[in-house]
């Protein structure tokens, strides 16, 4: 067999050639590495599954969902966190066990509660009192007792951009602390004929690179805990973390270990019950963007380039805004190289443009790359997580083919649209 050398001057990712991807699967192009999957996955068992009693880990798939993917969590021992009938119906048909799903939601509709119960999902985090009894009442047409967790509202304000900041008092997730309301959860809950209540769940964020606000988050749901222990009687048996634990996107971002989030939750969560003699709960954790972020990188084709002499160069690419939302919702930045052209000095300042017809697709302004012509093959890195699952077909553009690769060998696990599959549901 004839031994294909590396080139020098391009980019591997995942033991494969970028360059050789772009040309046989098409740009834009998601690229995902399983290696770094299992690496990941095998850190959370490691500093953490193995380490603790008592704990389980999900992953929040929100954040990159494909049945290839529910396919290899399921492999690598670990649940899967739903929060919609779509990623749900994704799990059923991959095969993944209902057993090991948590089903999240602000405004679950009577069909995916539905779906939900006739599928014995494992946990549903319930998000408000309409949920619980209509939970309760599509469990009892169906003859089932459904365990469920309250997702609470802790009122921790944590360092991040505010549309991916979940844990502050004003939140339009979960049940606040303030006022009554949860002690008339829990007591309902109790009552319910087909709910059986298991503990609760909090959520501070996403992006974060600071431990601090899953430790005052804990601080307050022990001392929840407490309370309606010594009110009402109620016994925590689950207490769900969340996830957040930010990744490497750009300079400046200091990304930590798995254990720098999870030794603090879980020394947290020992002291506070201790304080309280309480037994230790089962405590659960909901990794995503930490799971697959640095997994995936996309790769784009450069197409015009447009300079406006003493202002600035634009260069267009095949992709954007559909494939990326990211930096026109959050102004997310991500570091970008040129696969086919990695040895050539970085000379040229340019600013990458989207194909969409908005002002507002800009991919990266002021980057700095070697002299850029028409076929060079851009990769923006960190994509692996909310650029597939947020895409979309804005400007009847198809969303890109998604391709796995793992020591050199490459798979393609969702195929590129066509303009015809665009018009599918069109009378």
């Amino acid at each position: 067999m004839k031994v294909i050398e590396p080139i020098s001057s391009h980019f591997y990712f995942g033991g494969c050639d970028t360059v050789q991807l772009a040309k046989k699967y098409g740009t834009p192009l998601y690229v995902m590495s399983e290696d770094y999957i299992c690496e990941r996955c095998k850190e959370i068992r490691e500093d953490f599954l193995k380490k603790y009693e008592n704990t389980k880990a999900v992953y929040a798939s929100k954040a990159f969902l494909t049945m290839e993917m529910c396919r290899i969590i399921e492999r690598e021992g670990i649940g899967i966190d739903v929060v919609s009938g779509g990623e749900l119906y994704t799990a059923l048909k991959a095969g993944f066990p209902m057993e090991k799903v948590i089903f999240h939601g602000n405004n679950k509709t009577l069909e995916e509660i539905e779906m939900a119960v006739k599928n014995n999902v494992g946990r549903i985090v319930v998000d408000n009192l309409y949920e619980l009894e209509l939970l309760n009442s599509v469990a009892q047409a169906f003859g089932k007792k459904m365990k469920i967790l309250f997702r609470i509202t802790p009122g921790v304000d944590s360092h991040t951009h505010k549309y991916i900041s979940t844990g502050q008092v004003d939140s339009k997730f979960g049940i606040p602390l303030k006022g009554n309301i949860i002690n008339e959860a829990i007591k309902k809950a109790i009552d319910s004929s087909n709910i059986e209540l298991m503990g609760f769940h909090f959520h501070v964020g996403s992006q974060l690179f600071d431990n601090s606000s899953h430790i005052k988050a804990v601080k307050i749901l022990v001392k929840l805990m407490n309370d309606m222990k010594e009110s009402i009687g109620f016994i925590t048996k689950e207490l769900n973390t969340g996830g957040g634990f930010g990744i490497y996107y750009f300079e400046g971002d200091e990304s930590k270990p798995l254990r720098y989030f999870t030794d603090a939750i879980m020394e947290t969560i020992k002291e506070e019950c201790h304080k309280y003699d309480l037994l230790m709960p089962t405590v659960i954790i909901e990794p995503g963007r930490w799971l697959v972020g640095e997994a995936g990188i996309t790769l784009y084709t450069v197409g015009s380039i447009k300079e406006i002499p003493n202002v600035r160069t634009y260069v267009g690419i095949d992709g954007g805004m559909p494939d990326n939302p990211r930096p026109a919702l959050y102004g997310a930045k991500y570091e970008v190289i040129v696969a086919n052209k990695m040895n050539q000095e970085k000379n040229s300042l340019v600013t990458v443009a989207g194909k969409c017809c908005e002002s507002g697709d800009i991919l990266r302004y002021d980057l700095k790359v070697p002299k850029l012509e028409a076929g060079d093959i851009l990769i923006f890195k960190s994509t692996g997580a909310y650029n597939y699952s947020m895409a979309s077909n804005y400007n009847k553009i198809p969303r890109p083919a998604v391709v796995m690769v793992s020591n050199g060998i490459d798979r393609l696990i969702v195929k590129r649209e066509t303009y015809e599959y665009l018009l599918r549901n069109e009378l």
